[in-house]
């Protein structure tokens, strides 16, 4: 196997694993619309009329992500925008904790208020890090094998030179 050959697998996995977190976590969160509402909430930072837009919204925003890197479709764009929501994540639950609040993050589901000494905020950050990371490899190499994004591109591969 070629460099390249090994970095565009390395991308689609990257690509693969990134849609499933996205796909499980809105999937599980369009299932439970109410507990994503208690989760929104719980965090304490949003005025009640955003919270309902925000808790309505961000599975289906999660959903779409998923989709179009499952299919690999926009991946650098759907890339930078994981990036962002990552971002916005890893900000709402480090001021949960620097705020002394005592809540479940309802990443994949549930969320809310738990009790003192429940939390996993150092386990949720590490998480969304590695997320994160997923995302900027495909924001840096967007290149991944069985894409839209290839297809559309009409990408063929390069013979192989024999002199």
């Amino acid at each position: 196997m070629t460099k390249g050959t090994v970095l565009d697998v390395v991308g689609t996995l990257s690509r693969l694993g990134l849609a499933a977190v996205w796909l499980v976590s809105g999937g599980l969160k369009v299932a439970d619309p109410n507990q994503t509402f208690i989760a929104v909430q719980a965090y304490d930072v949003l005025p009640g009329g955003v919270v309902s837009v925000v808790a309505a919204a961000m599975p289906f925003l999660e959903l779409a992500l998923g989709l179009l890197l499952l299919v690999g479709l926009g991946t650098r764009l759907t890339a930078v925008l994981s990036g962002l929501v990552l971002l916005a994540f890893i900000a709402a639950v480090a001021q949960s904790w620097a705020r002394g609040l005592s809540i479940d993050c309802g990443c994949f589901g549930g969320g809310g208020p738990v009790a003192q000494g429940d939390t996993r905020y150092p386990e949720e950050i590490a998480r969304d890090i590695g997320f994160l990371a997923l995302a900027v490899w495909l924001m840096v190499r967007p290149r991944t094998r069985f894409s839209l994004d290839g297809r559309l591109a009409g990408r063929v591969e390069e013979p192989v030179r024999t002199s």
